[in-house]
Formats: structure tokens, C-alpha cells, sequence
């Protein structure tokens, strides 16, 4: 039997007269399926209002986060400025230490000539070497005069091992810590001295000398007395001297 269009009519009519009839059509006419849709959109929207709830949970996490890394870099920042700060007041204070230690050396030295370079020179006495000025202008630049007018200190004597050669002049240079600079200066001195006629040996003098500056003395034949005791002297000696 065909369903006609007036058919249709009479049906929505009697679904208006008896609207408790439209939940049994409603099972007539769709599957379990779409009948369990409203309650599948429901959860589903119950859902995301979860998950957009962990989302804004988790936003505001993330800003939480990135407010500390960047209170935390700021810490860092500071701190790394302030260590650096603290490294560089120290090393200022290393340095001023190392030449307040280096002037007491130089004096005790000076004072005391005879029983630290007696290893080296027999009759040893300092010499100032304000006293060379007038032969140093004779040989050297007035710039040269001035760089050996520096010079922390002139030893003069008589090498030990050979007695029977002239008198000899020590251009001597006193850190506490010995360098590869205080080596260069020692022999650029010593070679100044020797231009104005001295026969000068370089040594440097101090408690200790790094291994840059044992080589550089080495190599240049500079001698060192190392908290009292001579290195290459018979080096310097044969090189200077020869």
C-alpha cells in the first residue's frame, strides 16, 4: 500500500494530538545508533569543556614556567656579573699582592746581595744603577736609559767559577711569581747594558717561575735563582761570557 501525501498529513496531525506517540516513532524509525547520538554529542561537548578547561590549566602553567625561567635567567644574569666581578677584584688584588711581595724580594735582596748571589759572584754588592747613567747616554737612546734606570737590581762581582775573568754585572729582575715577560725584560736589559759596555749576565729572581718562563729562560740563557737556588748559571755563563 502506497503512502500518499495526505497520508503524511494525518500523521503529523495525530503526532500533534498525541505527542507521546512521537517517542515510539521515534524508535520505529531510527537506529540504535542515532538514537544514542544526543547522548554521544552531550559527552562529547562535556569532553571539551574538559579538555579546553586542561588547556587553559596548562596556558597558564606555561606562563607560570616562563615567568620563572626568566626571573631565573635574570638571577643567573646577576650572578654571572657578579662573579665576574668577584674575579676581577680578585685578580686586582693578586696583582697587588704579587708586587707588594715582589718589593719586599727586591729589598730582601738588595740587603742581603751577598748571601743570595754569592752562589754566583764572589764579592757580590749591588750597584745603583743611577750610577751607570752617564755611560748608559753615551751607548743608548735616552728611551733605552730610562727602561735600564728601571731595572729593580745591579749585582757586580766576580763570577765564582772563574775568579780569574773581569768582573761581571747581573741585570736582575724580582717577582715573587717569575714570567715569560720578566725573562724578556731581563735579557733586553742585560743586552742594553752589554751595548754600553758592562758584561752583564740576565737573571731573574723570585720564589717561583712558571713553566712558560723556566723555557723562555732556558732557551734565552737567562739564569734564575729560584727562592735561593741558581738554574742555568753554567748556561748563562757560557753564553754571555763565552
Amino acid at each position: 500500500m502506497a503512502f500518499v501525501v495526505q497520508d503524511y498529513y494525518d500523521l503529523t496531525r495525530l503526532l500533534t494530538e498525541h505527542p507521546e506517540w512521537r517517542a515510539d516513532l521515534r524508535l520505529l524509525l531510527l537506529s540504535d545508533e542515532l538514537l544514542t547520538l544526543p547522548e554521544i554529542v552531550r559527552e562529547l561537548a562535556a569532553a571539551q569543556q574538559r579538555t579546553e578547561a586542561r588547556l587553559e590549566q596548562l596556558a597558564a602553567d606555561v606562563r607560570k614556567l616562563t615567568e620563572d625561567v626568566r626571573a631565573l635567567t635574570e638571577d643567573v644574569r646577576q650572578l654571572t656579573v657578579a662573579v665576574h666581578d668577584l674575579t676581577a677584584s680578585q685578580k686586582r688584588m693578586e696583582e697587588r699582592l704579587g708586587r707588594v711581595i715582589g718589593d719586599l724580594l727586591e729589598l730582601r735582596y738588595r740587603e742581603h746581595v751577598a748571601g743570595y748571589f754569592g752562589s754566583l759572584l764572589r764579592h757580590a754588592h749591588t750597584i745603583p744603577v743611577v750610577d751607570l747613567e752617564e755611560h748608559l747616554e753615551r751607548a743608548l737612546t735616552p728611551d733605552e736609559v730610562l727602561d735600564v734606570l728601571r731595572l729593580d737590581l745591579v749585582v757586580n762581582g766576580r763570577w765564582r767559577e772563574r775568579p780569574e775573568r773581569p768582573e761581571v754585572w747581573l741585570a736582575v729582575e724580582v717577582a715573587a711569581l717569575l714570567n715569560e715577560a720578566d725573562v724578556a725584560r731581563a735579557w733586553r736589559l742585560a743586552t742594553l747594558l752589554r751595548r754600553a759596555g758592562f758584561r752583564t749576565i740576565p737573571v731573574v729572581a723570585g720564589e717561583q717561575i712558571t713553566r712558560d718562563g723556566e723555557a723562555s729562560a732556558r732557551a734565552q740563557n737567562v739564569a734564575v735563582l729560584q727562592d735561593g737556588q741558581a738554574v742555568f748559571a753554567a748556561e748563562a755563563l757560557a753564553a754571555w761570557l763565552a
